[in-house]
């Protein structure tokens, strides 16, 4: 049990996080280890989505490509809630620029 919480761990570790500073492109990038569970990412759909969705709004014009192809792979309920967890993550990153 220990060997697999060590392995969760060390993935989630060597998983960059989005941050308000990256770049479209960054985003493009982190959305894309999501959608294909490359660098050791868990294949989420509803992450990438929202990743392609930030990166989109950042001018990425393959994250707008991207997104619409993958909003037509998954779920409706998966779709509004990756949009709502963009919506969540630019509140988050609002309010820690206002603090």
């Amino acid at each position: 049990m220990i060997a697999v919480q060590d392995h969760i761990d060390a993935v989630q570790e060597t998983i960059p996080l989005p941050t308000p500073d990256m770049s479209g492109d960054e985003l493009f990038k982190l959305g894309m280890m999501y959608s294909t569970g490359q660098g050791g990412a868990p294949v989420d759909l509803v992450s990438a989505h929202m990743l392609f969705n930030l990166a989109s709004m950042k001018g990425s014009m393959e994250a707008t490509v991207y997104r619409r192809e993958l909003s037509q792979e998954m779920e409706r309920e998966d779709v509004a809630e990756a949009q709502r967890a963009a919506r969540r993550w630019l509140d988050q990153g609002t309010t820690a620029l206002r603090a």
